[in-house]
């Protein structure tokens, strides 16, 4: 039976420390004792090799550094650990699990953009379960999904979204155990650390799940993506090594974290180093212009974020900085302050990154990645960056472009080009020739959740993963030209998945049929736009759609074009043909 159980007070989870914190002390020890509080992070080529753990068992080695700023002040790695130690205390408690390994159980968590997050995602790890993250702008219904399909054993929601989620966690029968805000959290005592006695031996995190994310996909409702601890690991170091970072970096972050962009490039790899992450609940664009140019606070020095989000920071520029003193001033900063700034999870326009330049001096990294390969290839740290490439492949990253081809035993790939980071070989007479493109190496993930089949129709027979997006290497550096399939539209760094819009759609009692395509948008790279065919007396406006879709559909999935049309062309197999349709309705 579900029930709603609140957190105990803080000072009875202080006394309760002691069966737990001591454990994992003893447990993790050998991870972090040869790391150097004072000293911080040792160089890259030195850290543990082979050796695969969560980024919670690095953070004692940086104590009181600080490792989140967020609205309700500032969280050091220690916060972070004791927090979430208790977190995971609780976990089990609820679950009634005395040997605080839960074995890969599923612990959905809903938080905002804060300190919290990184407690949950710890604290489920330290209980040894699969952590499943879940987006607060996203639809009751949507959530209810994700608890269901990835059978949460538990679901942990901040306070202020308890009320959300309370009908479905009745529903499913899941417990859930509500987190209270970051600023209201107190400290723990060293001393209470030090009481705590010996439990659970240490697991062995390798092939160990870790993280299911939801991704759209062609065949509809989302997947869970279920990667484990080497994947990340495989991914963060990939990162640290590839774009140096390093613990006096300062990052500001501003994308949700529910996919790989904000969970892994812009959190996790901060806290792998000791960095500092400054966590913003929503994307603002006078806000991020503060931080950057605000000569009192934390000097950022990373950025990162998604096409959509450059293009409004440029429009708020030019809105609000015209004078050309300002200008300078602005330039000036930014080229002093900060050593990368990146974009990703959508094609990045190559005026963007023009005016990008010209406004902060500083050219955009881009880079290639996805759920199911965390990040593949990256333009470099240091060195040409060529404007609408995606560079080479990361450390520990194989990728192919092949085509697939017909014979008599079946379909075979024809590889043009295949590479890693050390260099890529093209077959002769199949240079800048475009094929999909397909990865293998340890960033990629383990499985779609409860899915075997439509695992295995995601690689290849030799084992690499079909990504299908179209590539071509040319020029020493390789280039995604587009999805191989229309049903997936990419906007404001979300993949939607048209057939999952379609169905949502469907279920308006004035809708006859609808296909959803992928318009080009200058802004948002693509927008959502939906081909409708009403029944018979029916009328329908784009607001009366929005409306209507609000209650049941994720703010960037609802459609912000409508086009009536008295039938959708179907051919004899009832399919319909999007490409044709977006060469009818966008000519251009």
């Amino acid at each position: 039976m579900a029930g709603t159980l609140l957190l105990p007070h803080a000072s009875w989870l202080g006394r309760r420390l002691a069966r737990d914190t001591h454990s994992w002390r003893r447990v993790l020890h050998g991870l972090w004792s040869r790391a150097s509080c004072g000293r911080g992070l040792r160089p890259m080529s030195s850290v543990g090799i082979g050796r695969v753990a969560p980024v919670f068992a690095r953070a004692l080695a940086f104590g009181e550094k600080v490792a989140i700023i967020d609205q309700h002040g500032e969280h050091t790695y220690r916060d972070l650990y004791m927090q979430s130690l208790r977190l995971s205390q609780q976990i089990c408690k609820v679950l009634g699990c005395r040997s605080r390994d839960l074995k890969e159980e599923r612990v959905s968590f809903l938080c905002p953009n804060d300190a919290s997050y990184v407690v949950a995602q710890w604290a489920a790890w330290m209980s040894g379960a699969i952590a499943v993250p879940l987006f607060r702008k996203h639809p009751a219904s949507e959530l209810e999904y994700v608890l269901e399909d990835s059978q949460s054993a538990l679901l942990v929601a901040a306070e202020e979204y308890v009320g959300k989620v309370v009908p479905s966690a009745e529903r499913l029968g899941i417990p859930l155990l509500p987190l209270p805000p970051s600023g209201s959290w107190g400290t723990a005592s060293q001393a209470a650390v030090e009481e705590v006695p010996l439990a659970s031996p240490s697991p062995e995190w390798k092939d160990r799940g870790a993280m299911i994310i939801y991704t759209s996909g062609t065949t509809g409702r989302p997947k869970g993506v279920l990667s484990t601890h080497q994947n990340i690991q495989a991914v963060v170091t990939g990162l640290v090594s590839k774009w140096e970072w390093m613990k006096d970096d300062v990052i500001l972050h501003v994308l949700p974290l529910h996919h790989m962009h904000g969970v892994i490039n812009k959190l996790l790899c901060p806290l792998w180093v000791g960095a500092t992450c400054v966590m913003l609940p929503e994307f603002s664009a006078q806000t991020v212009w503060e931080k950057f140019l605000n000569p009192k606070g934390s000097r950022i020095s990373v950025f990162m974020a998604v096409p959509t989000i450059y293009s409004k920071l440029m429009e708020h520029y030019d809105r609000h900085f015209s004078q050309p003193h300002i200008r300078d001033f602005v330039r000036a900063l930014c080229q002093d302050n900060f050593r990368l700034m990146v974009s990703g999870s959508a094609a990045l326009p190559v005026p963007v990154l023009e005016k990008w330049k010209s406004i902060t001096g500083h050219t955009l990294l881009e880079r290639y990645g996805m759920t199911e390969i965390g990040m593949a290839l990256s333009n470099p740290l240091h060195g040409v960056r060529v404007p609408g490439s995606v560079g080479t492949p990361l450390p520990g990253v194989e990728v192919r472009i092949a085509a697939e081809t017909l014979r008599k035993e079946g379909p075979a790939y024809v590889v043009h080009a295949q590479g890693d980071e050390h260099g890529t070989q093209v077959t002769p007479g199949l240079e800048d020739k475009e094929g999909e493109l397909l990865v293998k190496g340890p960033t990629v993930f383990r499985e779609y959740w409860n899915r075997p089949a439509e695992t295995k129709a995601a690689f290849t027979p030799d084992g690499w993963f079909q990504t299908g997006d179209t590539a071509a290497y040319t020029d020493g550096t390789y280039w995604i030209r587009g999805r191989t399939s229309v049903d997936i539209i990419k906007s404001g760094g979300y993949k939607i998945s048209a057939l999952d819009v379609e169905r949502h759609l469907l279920a308006h009692p004035g809708i006859a049929d609808v296909a959803v395509i992928g318009a080009p948008d200058a802004t948002w790279g693509q927008r959502v736009s939906a081909v409708v065919e009403l029944h018979d007396g029916e009328e329908l406006s784009l607001q009366d759609l929005k409306n209507w879709a609000r209650e049941t559909m994720a703010p960037y999935t609802i459609p912000t074009e409508l086009i009536l049309v008295e039938e959708i062309p179907r051919n004899q197999m009832g399919k319909v043909n999007k490409k044709e349709l977006l060469r009818h309705f966008y000519p251009a």
